[in-house]
């Protein structure tokens, strides 16, 4: 049989490195399930963890029903009777246990593909009413499968050589649990530059291009594979020249990394002695080792809702918040650490939390609308932040703010949490900073009014850009839309960083736009003097830093200003930069996974 030819696929270079490897393809669309093969002496087992899913399934729906009967009557909690007896039903539950048999496959994956199969059947009935149960089995597959989740379960099968997942698509709690198996890279049909996979990618240090429509259809499984997340290409097949090409520029993107990392003891000061404070943005634990090891000062933002997506099914407790935090301190100290409540909502959609199903979950209940809505849930965390501070200096950070009553709300509910500290004799701190993030175009409008209320702004800009815009930043099909150099972004920012500076608070900015060397000298030239980057990135911007003068780049930020189009902008910087040879973004080191 011949051998395969090249091909060298064209899309979006997300999180930089280089991976080789043998792909692992995954397609997700809906469910993020992967097949898993399983040998014979292994399905009695799984059939039998089928049956203990589905009887845990049964009794939460149960509890359900129970819940529903007290607060809506009998006649609308009769609707999860059907549910019950669905998870008994060998209609459905045989055909599961068959296709485990049959197909030799994970129990998770033969519900997905059974439930998929019996609503085709129901979507095509001419019967109304028989039409409308495939939003029940839809419903009961996916209590199924979230018992199951939390089950024992199959890991992805453990490979002699490194594994690079093409996939359709993968969520950030997906890649969370991915990313710590044999991976080194990723090759994705969907998503964008600050997609939330993206940012989790970059902080697991693993190569990803995105925007590579039917990537999963033109590999096979062990098929070799080159990701380079820095020229976003991807060579199915490579030949035996290429891979050595790539071998020798991996080595050359380590020895860049190694002279980068020089500067991590030297201060991101610009020729005429303005100081830069750069911070990190971490998402994972594990991160806080580099905040120290990148010269960080200190912790910009944690997104501490992956806390929450490591953990689903289940909520984290209040002591393993609070343990978390205080390892967040104690990192970033003597600096701050900035910790950001729960942004759930959208790609990180939290349905034990939401208790709802939204058409459009982006502009829902999500952020610091979440968090008002759901006090009883966002307790837990409010305390183990006030818990945590008194082991040094915590900031508090509310997302998706676009009302002054917001604030308010907030600081009320914090007031009510530490009462409840107080009254136990629980130790906490009460003088902590609170600050919101500027990621809603209202909040930006505002800024001078929201001033008066807080201590500090953190301009998100990953998000910003996408309300302002109106793109989906998870959209490959609109990514070239995604334009952190529009002009309505630049001069929002400009009057953000004025109302700021005119209340005599703080302002950061911590979306991904400030890793981008490029776009951190215009930031700093647009006022700025704190920013919160990727720890990865920490070197090379501070090697951009230290080589100009804030006039210079007050100037760049005067001139970008007057510009009409983002293309102008970016050929603005283009022809200032021209002549810097560090314009490639820090690579990543695939073989320290």
């Amino acid at each position: 049989m011949p051998e395969p030819e090249m091909q060298i696929l064209h899309g979006l270079g997300v999180s930089a490195g280089v991976a080789i490897g043998r792909a692992m393809v995954i397609e997700t669309r809906g469910p993020a399930i992967p097949r898993i093969h399983l040998p014979e002496e292994e399905l009695d087992a799984e059939v039998e963890r089928l049956r203990q899913g589905a009887q845990l399934a049964r009794e939460e729906l149960q509890r359900t029903r129970a819940r529903a009967g007290e607060d809506l009557g009998n006649e609308l909690a009769a609707i999860f009777d059907a549910h019950v007896l669905l998870l008994s039903d060998p209609g459905f539950l045989g055909r599961v246990e068959g296709r485990i048999r049959s197909q030799q496959v994970n129990a998770e994956w033969a519900v997905h593909k059974t439930a998929e199969e019996l609503d085709n059947l129901f979507a095509h009935m001419d019967d109304a009413y028989l039409r409308e149960r495939s939003e029940d089995l839809t419903d009961v597959s996916r209590h199924l499968l979230r018992s199951l989740q939390g089950m024992p379960h199959h890991e992805m099968p453990e490979l002699q050589e490194n594994v690079v997942i093409v996939a359709d698509d993968l969520t950030p709690s997906d890649l969370i649990r991915l990313g710590r198996q044999r991976v080194i890279g990723l090759a994705i049909e969907s998503g964008g530059r600050t997609s939330h996979t993206t940012i989790i990618a970059r902080s697991l240090n693993l190569p990803l291009v995105s925007g590579l429509a039917g990537v999963t259809g033109l590999i096979t499984e062990q098929a070799p594979i080159v990701v380079d997340g820095e020229t976003g290409q991807v060579i199915l097949h490579p030949t035996v020249e290429v891979l050595d090409r790539y071998l020798e520029r991996r080595a050359e993107i380590r020895q860049r990394d190694r002279s980068l990392m020089e500067t991590r003891d030297l201060g991101a000061v610009t020729r005429d002695g303005v100081e830069i404070l750069l911070m990190a943005n971490i998402d994972l634990p594990e991160e806080v080792h580099e905040v120290g090891c990148y010269g960080a000062a200190g912790i910009g933002l944690y997104r501490s809702e992956f806390l929450y997506l490591e953990k689903s099914p289940h909520l984290p407790t209040e002591d393993e918040h609070e343990a978390i935090y205080r390892q967040m301190i104690e990192a970033a100290a003597p600096h701050p650490a900035i910790i950001r409540t729960y942004d759930l909502g959208g790609r990180k959609l939290a349905r034990e939390v939401m208790d709802t199903r939204e058409e459009n979950p982006v502009l829902g209940l999500r952020g610091i609308r979440l968090t008002l809505a759901r006090r009883d849930v966002f307790r837990t965390q409010i305390r183990a932040l006030y818990r945590a501070a008194v082991h040094g200096d915590l900031w508090v950070m509310l997302p998706l703010v676009s009302r002054l009553e917001e604030v308010r709300a907030f600081r009320q509910f914090a007031a009510d949490c530490m009462a409840e500290l107080e009254a136990e004799g629980v130790p906490f701190r009460r003088d902590i900073r609170l600050g919101i993030m500027i990621e809603v175009p209202a909040a930006a409008v505002i800024a001078d009014l929201l001033a008066r209320e807080v201590d500090f702004f953190s301009i998100g800009t990953n998000d910003l850009i996408q309300y302002s815009l109106a793109v989906d930043r998870n959209n490959e099909h609109v990514a070239d839309l995604y334009q952190p150099l529009h002009p309505a972004i630049l001069r929002m920012l400009r009057f953000v960083i004025g109302a700021a500076k005119d209340a005599g608070i703080e302002i950061s900015l911590c979306g991904e736009m400030a890793s981008d060397p490029r776009f951190a000298l215009l930031l700093v030239g647009l006022g700025l003097r704190r920013l919160s980057v990727s720890p990865r990135a920490i070197p090379q911007v501070k090697t951009w830093i230290r080589e100009r003068s804030s006039g210079e780049l007050t100037e760049l930020a005067l001139r970008c200003l007057q510009h009409a189009t983002a293309a102008d902008v970016e050929r603005h910087l283009e022809s200032v930069f021209a002549m810097n040879d560090a314009r490639e973004p820090v690579a990543s080191d695939t073989e320290s996974l």
